[in-house]
């Protein structure tokens, strides 16, 4: 088996951890915001509310975005997909630095149409992250359509769980640097260095990246490896035709009409919004309850993300035990998400421990965090399970659009609740119903997908 591999290579591997590093940017990116969130609500006035509004925003926009994303990243194919992607969303947030002088450019443009009574700093950062929402959107289409390119189904699962713990080391990578960053050079340049690191990783897509069948890194052996269990390719090779053909995407109407695509979007609107929670509000919470701010929060955040890897890792290996036993990749993957779903209850213990000492949330929600990942690198894959790689991409938009929208409806209620039990005097009240929703969220999304969609089916368009 080792001589096997050997001649046949591993260059898909390659393509994984460039996936890997793209992801690590892109969660680095979109969390500058919330670690620099005590700073910026101190300097310019924001409320809790206000806090939520801008990351609404950007939740709103990444949600209709991704429907566009997966559209685009479909028709114009991978390698030109996330290139572009990556230069938007790098653009956008380096822009966040010049958030003061935009807003002010807005009101001056636009000033007639009522924006005026809104503060500056609100608007310039509103549109620095429409603008990096939009790059954003088209990581995870264009990451699940490498991924379905590059990888049999056996495989598929592992390398999503492995690029996708990049956003683990992003959240890791973000509160050891950013808070320093900021301390030392100012706000503004926390921005541009982290936005800029987009540019850097281009360089290596564009240099190894190809379509498969004209990768001249790989070996033949490999590829033939990575098309063993494609159905299509199999139909298309017997009936004369090249296994890569310029098809058009299917129609998002077409799509709707299979309980496939349902079942994967409302999982994603059932569980995304936790992961968005924490991830924007964390460092929140520990300023609330703790008073841990600015340098201080980088050791807890740091070891809660590390634990991330573990489950996004771990999560992707998990359903290849039941599919090594004779499960289907649908039924061992689902088998999977159930146990997965059980550990984001110990969440609910938070609140309650977290008069011993805040490392009691932090490590709690650490393994509700690890969880989510090991949730998402399965329910990512359900879909390169079931549709054609043609249709992969834009089922993944849909679902990450429904994913958006539970999202941004998590952090204005979050944002809501907050205020309203600060004004009380407990705002650990806010808290303790938002970790209590994060808690049974899973459970709640297992049910309702395998309600959908009980046995596996691929879906066929011919």
């Amino acid at each position: 088996m080792n001589t096997q591999n050997t001649k046949m290579g591993n260059y898909r591997w390659v393509i994984c951890s460039l996936l890997f590093f793209a992801t690590t940017i892109n969660y680095m990116d979109r969390q500058v915001l919330s670690l620099l969130k005590p700073t910026l609500e101190e300097q310019f006035g924001w409320s809790n509310s206000d806090y939520a509004d801008i990351a609404a925003v950007f939740q709103f926009v990444y949600a209709i975005s991704m429907l566009f994303a997966g559209r685009f990243v479909d028709r114009f194919g991978t390698k030109w997909g996330y290139a572009w992607s990556i230069i938007l969303w790098s653009v956008g947030a380096v822009i966040h630095a010049y958030a003061i002088f935009i807003g002010e450019g807005i009101i001056d443009m636009f000033g007639w149409i009522g924006i005026a009574s809104v503060p500056v700093s609100i608007i310039g950062f509103m549109f620095a992250r429409a603008v990096l929402a939009v790059g954003e959107a088209g990581n995870f289409p264009a990451a699940i359509k490498a991924t379905a390119e590059y990888f049999p189904k056996s495989e598929r699962s592992f390398a999503t769980g492995i690029f996708n713990s990049g956003a683990n080391i992003g959240a890791v990578l973000a509160p050891l640097s950013v808070p320093w960053i900021a301390s030392h050079w100012g706000w503004a340049t926390a921005f541009e260095i982290v936005g800029a690191l987009g540019f850097i990783w281009l360089i290596f897509w564009f240099v190894f990246y190809e379509k498969p069948s004209k990768q001249k890194r790989m070996s033949d052996e490999e590829r033939a490896y990575i098309s063993k269990d494609q159905e299509e390719d199999k139909r298309r090779k017997e009936a004369g035709l090249p296994l890569e053909v310029n098809e058009k995407p299917i129609s998002w109407v077409k799509l709707l009409k299979f309980r496939q695509a349902w079942a994967f979007a409302l999982g994603k609107f059932m569980t995304d919004g936790v992961w968005w929670f924490f991830l924007f509000w964390l460092p929140g919470y520990l300023k609330d309850q703790y008073n841990i701010v600015n340098e201080d929060i980088m050791l807890p955040l740091a070891v809660l993300y590390s634990m991330t890897m573990i489950g996004s890792v771990g999560g992707g290996w998990f359903p290849k035990y039941f599919i090594d036993k004779g499960y289907s990749a649908y039924d061992g993957r689902m088998k999977a998400m159930l146990a997965i779903a059980f550990f984001p209850l110990v969440v609910l213990l938070a609140q309650p421990l977290g008069g011993y000492s805040f490392w009691a949330p932090v490590l709690l929600i650490g393994i509700g965090t690890s969880a989510h990942q090991a949730w998402s690198a399965n329910i990512f894959t359900t879909v390169s399970d079931m549709f054609p790689r043609r249709a992969v991409a834009s089922v993944v938009g849909i679902g990450g659009m429904a994913g958006g929208i539970g999202g941004a409806l998590m952090t204005k209620l979050g944002g809501y609740l907050f205020d309203h039990y600060k004004a009380l005097g407990h705002i650990e009240t806010g808290y303790t119903i938002m970790f209590s929703i994060c808690a049974v969220s899973y459970l709640a999304a297992w049910g309702v997908m395998k309600l959908l969609v009980p046995k596996m089916k691929i879906i066929s368009f011919d």
